[in-house]
C-alpha cells in the first residue's frame, strides 16, 4: 500500500517556508489554510490532499510538483525534474527573478527537446 512521506514532506515544508522567511501563519494565510493544520502537515501528522500542496506550493512560490514528489504523489521520472527545480529555487545565492528565470528557460529546454525517451530509440551507427 502506497503512504505518503507525511514526515519528509513535512520538514521540506517548514524549510521551504522558512526559507521564503515566513511565519507558519503567514504561509497560512497566504495558502488558505488554517495555522493548526498547517503546523500539523508541517509535524507529519497529518497527510494534506494534491490540492492543499497546490496551495502551499504557490503561496511559497514553487512548484505544486515540487511537493508532490516530497509526498510520494509523484513517480521517479517526476522526481528528476522536480529536483532541478528544487535545486534552483533553494539556491540562496540568487534572486526570485533569477530563480524564474532559469526555470523558464529550463521549461523552454524540456519543451524543444520533446518527452524524455529511452536510449533505445536512439539510432545506431
Amino acid at each position: 500500500m502506497a503512504s505518503l512521506n507525511v514526515g519528509n514532506l513535512g520538514a521540506y515544508l517548514r524549510e521551504q517556508r522558512r526559507s521564503a522567511q515566513l511565519t507558519l501563519r503567514q504561509l497560512a494565510d497566504a495558502a488558505g489554510v488554517s495555522n493548526p493544520y498547517l503546523s500539523q502537515i508541517e509535524r507529519g501528522l497529518r497527510k494534506p490532499s494534491a490540492e492543499i500542496l497546490q496551495q502551499l506550493a504557490k503561496a511559497l512560490r514553487i512548484s505544486a510538483e515540487t511537493l508532490y514528489v516530497q509526498a510520494g504523489i509523484l513517480d521517479e521520472r517526476a522526481r528528476e525534474e522536480a529536483e532541478v527545480r528544487s535545486a534552483i529555487l533553494a539556491d540562496p545565492s540568487i534572486t526570485e527573478r533569477q530563480k524564474q528565470v532559469l526555470l523558464d528557460i529550463y521549461d523552454s529546454f524540456r519543451k524543444e527537446n520533446g518527452p524524455a525517451e529511452d536510449d533505445d530509440s536512439k539510432p545506431s551507427g
